[in-house]
């Protein structure tokens, strides 16, 4: 459990740092050329984002596996009970945990599964979104620099070119 918090509150303050980063793009004095500075600072920003969600997720996980068979009343697992009716918990056989897809499955007595929380569905969406436009600004960040490294070439071998053409002629 306490791995999971780790990740979160590190990956919390490498957030807010990034966000500083890019609103610092805004002040006067920012570095050149800004628009790499601000692609890069928004890549790390999202990427810190999704770790922090992740490590959220992961916090709840590794705490709903910690409370079964911990103590008095924790079979079965109180994340599979609290906020359910009877008629569903009556019949609970076991759990499962995942860290990838987060998920706390409650699995019944016939094989049928439940979800434990909700909250898990929206915690992967949003950490894999994040994940995703991370990829898609390290990505456009490259095709960027490459387009910017072909412009100069072309506009180096022009230069160049118009005096080979004048040697050429004399």
């Amino acid at each position: 459990m306490l791995v999971g918090l780790a990740v979160f509150v590190l990956c919390g303050i490498g957030a807010l740092i990034a966000l500083l980063g890019v609103i610092g793009l805004a002040l006067p004095g920012r570095p050149q050329p800004w628009q790499k500075h601000l692609v890069h600072r928004a890549a790390w920003l999202t990427a810190s984002a999704a770790g922090a969600v992740y490590g959220l997720g992961l916090a709840s996980v590794l705490a709903s596996e910690h409370e079964f068979g911990n103590g008095a009343d924790s079979i079965p697992a109180p994340a599979c009970r609290d906020g359910f009716d009877e008629a569903t918990v009556q019949h609970l056989s076991h759990h499962r945990a995942s860290y990838l897809p987060l998920r706390f499955d409650c699995v019944r007595d016939d094989g049928t599964v439940y979800a434990s929380s909700p909250g898990y569905t929206w915690l992967n969406g949003l950490s894999f979104t994040l994940a995703v436009c991370c990829a898609l600004l390290v990505i456009g960040s490259g095709y960027a620099t490459e387009l910017r490294a072909r412009r100069e070439a072309r506009v180096s071998a022009g230069a160049e070119a118009p005096r080979s053409a004048t040697d050429a002629q004399r």
